[in-house]
């Protein structure tokens, strides 16, 4: 290869201080990043296994390569780290966890471990704009990432599911990004909001067929319809999952008797 054929690019991030490039979208990593986070989710693997006996369903579904997008219901602050588990680890520089700023981001020390350990990007639900969701899909496509969203945009108080907002869709309409819908099955009970700490209670993940949204509009109704599928979907999933543990409850009540 010729040194002609090879093309140099400054850093996107360069100039930034720390907290800004952890808050950016522009952000790159390096070699310690890779490294603190094939370590960090190794970790997460192990403890979600050891402390919940997490249980993983329709991994076949899940696209070989990035990019795509996994759309999932909110019931705590482990569910990133729950899907995040499922996927390959050779993935996790392109896993990016979207995770709201205003919990995340604001803090530097924190804003650093969600950055450089997790890879997420944040989402400022007060203020994040068609700009910053136009940013997310840019980087969605362009770099081969892969997504986690939950689309009903805060945890359940109630461990009901709540209705989907149309953010992925924005992030999705009119591309040939796969979205995946997966149902997190027992973290409520596990974390729910105002718990100090986790509860050892079993945990089971769901992942159902991919969508592909590519025909529909890259406009509200549109981003209405993804929003509306990708909820449908994940109910079905729930549904299903809900009913198999109900079973496997009462077969083993009647083996105790």
């Amino acid at each position: 290869m010729k040194m002609d054929d090879w093309e140099f690019k400054t850093a996107r991030d360069i100039g930034m201080t720390a907290h800004e490039r952890h808050r950016s979208y522009e952000r790159e990593g390096g070699l310690v990043e890779s490294a603190l986070r094939l370590i960090w989710w190794s970790g997460v693997r192990l403890s979600l296994a050891c402390c919940h006996r997490i249980a993983y369903h329709g991994l076949e579904h899940l696209p070989q390569n990035a990019p795509f997008v996994v759309v999932a219901n909110h019931q705590s602050h482990l569910d990133a780290l729950i899907v995040g588990s499922a996927l390959p680890l050779r993935m996790r520089d392109q896993l990016c966890p979207l995770a709201a700023g205003d919990v995340f981001f604001e803090v530097p020390a924190l804003a650093a471990f969600s950055a450089m350990a997790l890879n997420a990007l944040p989402v400022w639900r007060k203020n994040c704009g068609q700009q910053g969701l136009k940013s997310l899909r840019q980087r969605l496509v362009e770099e081969q990432s892969l997504y986690i969203l939950f689309p009903e945009g805060t945890r359940t108080r109630t461990g009901e599911m709540g209705p989907f907002l149309p953010g992925v869709g924005m992030m999705v309409a009119g591309t040939p990004v796969p979205v995946v819908p997966c149902y997190i099955r027992g973290a409520f009970q596990a974390f729910p909001p105002g718990s100090r700490l986790p509860r050892l209670t079993k945990i089971d993940l769901t992942f159902g067929m991919p969508f592909d949204f590519s025909s529909l509009p890259n406009r509200r109704a549109g981003w209405n319809q993804i929003a509306e599928d990708t909820e449908q979907a994940i109910r079905r999933l729930m549904i299903s999952s809900d009913g198999k543990a109900a079973k496997d409850e009462s077969g083993h009540r009647n083996e105790e008797t």
